[in-house]
């Protein structure tokens, strides 16, 4: 039998959209990929290019207050993926096993859901006064910490993103299976453990890879509660780029974006050795 030509199906509408499509991809990874370009450059200032070369690299790694600010970021995303992670879970499984129209759960929801929608600037305001007043008035100085009030302001939004994430994962769960378990004497605790916990781990990880990355981008909310000592990657290029922006700054730019990526990709590769197809694996990710 002869193959049927797809292509002649092809409405104007369907190739015009497909072609906004293209042009949409290209907007956003065009400016991604002249910064990476850059990256190689073995100039004294980004817009002037010298030449490929890893210079901008050699030079970013030796650089010590570059380093310093690439650790800091690392370290407040683990803790906040930690924190996240932990109390975002305990708030999924809460949702996910909820009542339909309990009105904690609505009113969680309607929290969590304003604290993702709040702009940044304003958490920021927020909490800058709150860490002063608790940490320097009332006396409780590991609030004076500056790892410690990335972490916590961090965690403020990751934890809502983990949340939706898990109640998303769970949304689907037989609930039968923790009913049978019951039923042959398991513990509270051992259902958690040996029928909830499996389930949304996919989600609990994604979750948890998510508010890692989340917190590695966060530069509004940062550049309020950081402290000397204590500037995150994101900051120190906000400061960097008044001055000029060196390739140096291109450079580790571009290691933290493949660090990105690397994440995100093994949080579809973990939802899809799950089991997932590409619908729920989407899903899962944006909950």
């Amino acid at each position: 039998m002869p193959k049927k030509n797809t292509f002649a199906r092809r409405t104007p509408t369907d190739i015009a959209l497909h072609a906004w499509g293209i042009l949409v991809f290209i907007y956003l990874f065009v400016p991604i990929a002249v910064i990476i370009a850059y990256s190689f450059n073995n100039g004294k200032v980004l817009a002037n290019f010298r030449g490929f070369g890893l210079h901008a690299y050699i030079s970013g790694i030796n650089n010590d207050i570059i380093v310093s600010s690439i650790v800091t970021s690392l370290q407040a995303a683990v803790g906040t993926a930690i924190v996240s992670t932990i109390f975002g879970t305990l708030g999924g499984v809460a949702l996910a096993r909820a009542r339909r129209g309990a009105w904690w759960a609505l009113g969680l929801t309607a929290i969590l859901g304003l604290t993702l929608v709040t702009p940044e600037i304003v958490d920021g305001i927020s909490f800058l006064p709150w860490f002063v007043t608790v940490g320097v008035d009332w006396g409780i100085t590991p609030l004076n910490n500056g790892l410690v009030r990335l972490i916590i302001s961090h965690a403020m939004f990751s934890m809502a993103i983990v949340t939706f994430i898990v109640r998303a994962r769970l949304a689907g769960m037989d609930t039968q299976l923790e009913d049978a378990a019951a039923d042959l004497g398991a513990t509270p605790w051992n259902r958690f453990k040996d029928i909830t916990l499996p389930i949304a781990a996919p989600g609990i990880l994604a979750g948890a890879l998510m508010s890692f990355t989340v917190s590695l981008d966060n530069t509004i909310l940062s550049s309020f509660v950081q402290q000397p000592g204590y500037t995150p990657w994101p900051v120190y290029i906000f400061s960097a780029v008044r001055v000029a922006l060196r390739p140096e700054v291109a450079a580790m730019s571009t290691v933290m974006f493949v660090l990105t990526l690397a994440a995100l990709g093994f949080v579809g590769f973990v939802l899809r050795k799950a089991g997932g197809n590409a619908t729920e694996i989407i899903k899962t990710m944006a909950a």
